[in-house]
């Protein structure tokens, strides 16, 4: 059973007079008392109207879905094995768990080298984005995994230079590509620059393919979290009045004098700022990424939500058709910066759905010998055995693991314990390692011998997204060596069971008492 919150949440700053006792069907108070000061969604939304809609506070929040999808990634189990090994010799003191490769390629011509199978998915204009861009711009270089510029950045830079309509200069976007540039390692990982109605018209891949030394751009189509435009909340008159000026679409007008007044009087404290949503079309498409290596793009991958499954189609086939490097495809309840809240829990494919669709769509073109791009999913992996499980639920097609609120999670994390350290009033439940950053995080000893001089300047930000990814990537190596898979191709769709029918039945992944059939049948005879 799907189970949605109604009328109340932390996202939105909800909450009913009666928690004990609420109407399942609509999530009000089963007594709805005259006189109340209207702390639920309706309440709230009699006073502050479409402010009510968004996850609050913005700026300094990631959020995602509660919604309990009817199948999750827990309703697979991994499967071990005691026979042999796959890419290493099969010798007790040769297959250890620290000799599992999770290095890998991608991309068709131009070769991407990751050293784990990762990526920091899009990260766009939204405040806990910008703010937090240091932490994992670095720690995703430093760990040799790719991160995506999100969308609007250039345009939501108030120091952008447009002429005629097209961006000459954004000291924003040029942060970003410098910061990740500058800590990139031996060649690995990538930074790429996602584009969506505004980025396009205002030129902004091909400043940055230009100018800027950015060889990987993202067509984006969706994500997960909402299947309309970007959003932000601007505080600042003069800032709203620019983007509306630069094309965007602004509520409330920030040009109309009664606007302008209501807002001096603080009868509002926010405006909105919305993307359009795009157009599709084969040929359109096919003409961008044309248009895109032309202006010298190396790498292009298309960005994909959680639309129904002719769109899931649709983006197959026609990163098939442009011969692309990466196809991402985002399911529903994933993580945001800002999106509509009741959208973020109702609409789209969840994840099961959307990868096993995925995997069906790739597959039947492989089989008829189309060319099939590498494929990343993304839609709520925080831990390695979800890495694991996303790996082999579409082997041998699924080549990357996208994240987003987990890295920003550690980034955060890491960057409040680094100002907590320089205030000296580090918390007791961090103070039990010690009080210094080489104390605190497990891997600046080895950052430290690696990089030299150089540590001292590495946030604490990206130490927490380095030490958090470090995590992630010892677990799986356990997880492999479990499975007797010692390098990531050797992961197949095989090496997981479905725990329930409804999941084999969805998946194709076989139900765990009929996993082996034909081999336990022979060894038993």
């Amino acid at each position: 059973m799907s189970i949605t919150r109604l009328n109340s949440s932390a996202a939105t700053l909800s909450k009913n007079r009666t928690d004990g006792s609420v109407t399942p069907i609509s999530g009000m108070c089963v007594t709805c008392v005259d006189g109340c000061i209207g702390m639920c969604e309706i309440g709230k939304s009699a006073y502050r109207g479409s402010e009510a809609i968004y996850p609050q506070p913005f700026g300094i929040i990631t959020t995602a879905s509660e919604k309990a999808y009817p199948l999750d990634l827990s309703h697979f189990n991994i499967m071990g094995t005691t026979v042999g090994a796959h890419g290493i010799e099969a010798d007790s003191d040769v297959a250890i768990f620290p000799s599992v490769r999770l290095e890998r390629e991608i991309g068709r011509e131009k070769k991407v080298k990751l050293k784990l199978p990762l990526a920091v998915l899009a990260m766009g204009s939204t405040n806990v984005a910008r703010n937090n861009w240091e932490g994992l711009a670095i720690g995703a270089a430093l760990a040799g995994i790719p991160v995506t510029i999100g969308e609007n950045v250039a345009g939501m830079d108030p120091e952008s230079r447009i002429v005629k309509g097209k961006l000459v200069d954004s000291p924003e976007l040029a942060r970003r590509v410098r910061l990740y540039r500058d800590w990139q390692r031996d060649g690995y990982g990538e930074i790429i620059l996602q584009a969506n109605v505004e980025d396009t018209r205002l030129g902004a891949q091909e400043y940055a393919l230009s100018k800027l030394g950015v060889s990987a751009v993202e067509l984006k189509w969706g994500q997960g979290a909402k299947d309309i435009g970007g959003e932000v909340k601007i505080r600042d008159l003069r800032t709203a009045q620019l983007l509306k000026k630069r094309g965007y679409i602004v509520l409330p007008d920030p040009e109309d004098p009664r606007v302008i007044a209501a807002f001096e009087a603080g009868s509002f404290k926010e405006f909105e700022r919305h993307s359009r949503v795009g157009m599709v079309t084969e040929e359109g498409f096919l003409e961008r990424v044309k248009e895109l290596r032309q202006a010298g793009a190396k790498f292009i991958s298309l960005k994909t939500g959680a639309y129904r499954p002719a769109d899931l189609a649709r983006a197959v086939k026609f990163a098939s058709e442009g011969k692309l490097d990466l196809l991402v495809a985002d399911a529903a309840g994933g993580g945001t910066g800002m999106s509509p809240w009741r959208m973020m829990n109702e609409w789209g494919v969840p994840g099961v759905e959307l990868w096993s669709l995925l995997y069906r769509y790739a597959d039947k073109l492989a089989k008829r010998g189309e060319y099939v791009p590498d494929i990343a999913i993304a839609g709520g992996f925080i831990l390695e055995d979800q890495i694991f499980k996303g790996l082999a639920l579409g082997a041998p097609y699924f080549k990357l693991i996208g994240m987003a609120r987990g890295p920003m999670a550690a980034a955060m994390v890491g960057k409040t314990i680094g100002r907590r350290i320089d205030q000296g009033e580090v918390p007791v439940y961090v103070a039990r390692f010690g009080s210094t950053k080489e104390e605190i995080f497990v891997t600046a000893a080895e950052l430290k011998h690696e990089l030299g001089a150089d540590f001292e300047r590495v946030p604490t930000g990206a130490l927490g997204l380095y030490t958090y990814l470090q995590r992630l990537a010892q677990g799986l190596r356990q997880l492999m060596c479990g499975a007797r898979k010692f390098a990531l191709e050797y992961i197949t769709r095989d090496d997981i069971a479905a725990l329930t029918r409804e999941a084999a039945e969805v998946s194709g992944v076989p139900y765990i008492t009929e996993v082996d059939a034909a081999e336990v049948e022979r060894i038993l005879a």
